[in-house]
Parts: structure tokens; sequence; C-alpha cells
């Protein structure tokens, strides 16, 4: 006989490396003389997107199309430290380097600008749409090309670095006290399966993942994310196990750890939920990590509620299912 079940799994997340730890991530940001810019950054893009969100924010910073910006990632030659990709953290504290350091840049290119334009400060100056334009003085508008090549042309390099650290302080171990993370990720996962009382198989359907992400720079990276760290947690929840006697690993190649496939995926349906976070990037957090975790609790939640007994010890493979089944008489 297969019953069906539905579970829900709730977590937060801390971002970053946390309980005080440094860190730090670091990046460069130069216009070039065409108008167009560089972003060098350490930031290593692991297939999550953050190349992409970074060039988003440079160009968003910048007044300037995202086509025209260039990233250098990860080459230990010329990129400065940004931390590891891990963490969840590559969006928050180097999306935040990144925007401080083309605000420099930026800085750089107005107040030379403002020079050539003969204007007595940067405040009435904005890109638009190519051009460099003085508020309340439309004959003084020029391309931004002209004005970064005349720069250029004079020596001016223009180039803004910038740091940011993730804030943290080490937890008290006499009292428990401080504020290990900053900032925190919310999700909810809802999961509905099946399951065959007479095998033990369970089959995820469906899971409903909704994620608080800050702002979602790119929601349609957000959403492969969210998809992406529910594949992870299906493989935790029913696949993944690592076998072990006498310090050895039983099943070192993929053909014995066993992970889920496409044909193992269920239908996810992911809900960005965006909760500005004040000292993100736009208000972006990050969303690699907090999207994988609360699909296990949701799964056991789901067999719980489909057959009433309860598998602690993951992944829930048929064999425990079935004997949990028989040992509650059921």
């Amino acid at each position: 006989m297969k019953k069906r079940g539905i579970g829900m799994g709730c977590i937060f997340y801390g971002t970053g490396y946390g309980n005080g730890f440094p860190d730090v991530s670091t990046a460069y940001v130069e216009i070039h003389d065409d108008g167009s810019a560089l972003v060098i950054t350490g930031a290593v893009d692991c297939g999550q997107g953050s190349t992409t969100i970074l060039a988003q924010i440079a160009a968003e910073e910048l007044s300037i199309p995202v086509e025209k910006v260039t990233v250098t990632t990860a080459d230990t030659d010329c990129t400065p430290d940004s931390g590891t990709t891990a963490a969840t953290r590559q969006t928050y504290t180097s999306g935040n380097a990144v925007r401080l350091a083309a605000q420099k840049a930026k800085q750089v290119l107005l107040e030379w600008a403002a020079r050539e334009l003969g204007v007595n400060t940067t405040e009435g100056l904005r890109v638009n749409n190519g051009m460099l334009e003085v508020k309340g003085d439309p004959a003084k508008t020029v391309p931004l090309e002209e004005i970064c090549a005349k720069a250029r042309f004079a020596g001016k390099r223009l180039i803004g670095e910038a740091s940011f650290t993730t804030h943290a302080t080490q937890v008290s171990m006499e009292n428990g006290q401080g504020a290990p993370y900053w900032p925190y990720a919310f999700g909810t996962q809802i999961v509905e399966v099946e399951v065959d009382t007479e095998t033990g198989k369970v089959e995820i359907l469906k899971v409903i993942a909704a994620h608080d992400v800050g702002k979602a720079i790119n929601p349609e990276n957000v959403k492969g994310q969210i998809q992406g760290g529910v594949g992870q947690g299906v493989g935790w929840s029913l696949y993944e196990e690592v076998q072990l006697k006498e310090g050895q690993i039983l099943n070192p190649s993929m053909s014995s750890y066993l992970i889920p496939t496409v044909l193992d995926m269920p239908e996810i349906e992911p809900v960005i939920v965006e909760a500005h976070e004040p000292s993100g990037p736009y208000g972006a957090k990050g969303v690699g990590e907090p999207a994988m975790l609360p699909t296990a609790p949701a799964v056991l939640n789901a067999i719980y509620n489909a057959i009433g007994v309860r598998i602690n010890d993951l992944p829930a493979t048929p064999e425990k299912v079935l004997a949990a089944i028989k040992e509650a008489g059921l």
C-alpha cells in the first residue's frame, strides 16, 4: 500500500564564517577609457553565479549596462583575497566589497569630470544612459566614453579598491552571549512524499521551498540555487551515506555512494522572499547552504505524517523505513 504525507522543515542560518572569525573580502574596480569596467576579485564562482552577481552590482553602482562589465576572478597572480566560496558569503561579503570599490572608482571619475567641465562639486554630476550629465546645465553633458578617455590620456586611472568585513563577535564561553553571525537567512520547505509500506521506498513528490534572500539581485539565479540546494537535500534525505568499517570507507566510488539523479528529483517550486537586509549590497543576503537544510527534516516529517513512524537516522532508506514499520507493528 502506498500512503502519502506532508511535512515541513524550517531553518535559520548565519551568513559568513561567524563567531568573530575575520571574514574579509577585497575587490578592485577600474573604469576603462571606453566607459566599460573591470572587476577584480578573488571570489571563486563554483557554478552558483557569483560572477554574474558581482558584475550586476558593479554595473548598478557605475550606472552602466552589465554587458560593459568584465569580471576577473580567482587568479592568484592578480586578484585580491576575497575569502572562500563557503558559508553563503560571496554575494553578501564580496558583493559589498565590489559595491564599495565601484563607488570609489566612480568618485575618482566624477572628481576628474568636475574639473574638466568647470563645476565646483561632484554633487550635481551623474552617469545616465551612457552620458555624464551636469544637473541644471544640459550644455555640459558629454558622452561617458569621452570623459573617461580624456582622463586616461592624461594619465589618470579610474580605480577603486575596497574591503568589507562581515560583522560578528565571539560568543562568550561564560554566559553564551554574543553576536556570532550577521545577517541571518531564513527558509521553510514543505514536502509531499509517498511511502510504499510493502517495500519501505519513499518517493518525494513535490517540494515547495520558500527562502528569505534579502534582495534577489538575480531572481533566476536565486531559483537555480534553491533548486540545487533542494537536490542536495533530497540526497541527504534518501540516498547519501558514507559507510565506514574500522576507519575504512566501504563505498568510495560513485557506483556505491548513491546520489540522486535527475530522475529522482521531485517537482520543486521555489518561492523567493525579499526582506531587505540593510547591511547587504542593495539589501541582498545569501541562499547557498540555507536551501539545502530544511529538506531532510521536512521529508522525515512527511514520512511520519504518511505512516506514523519516526525515522531518526539519515538517509531514510527502504530498509530503515521497512524496519521501522515492522517495529511499530503497522
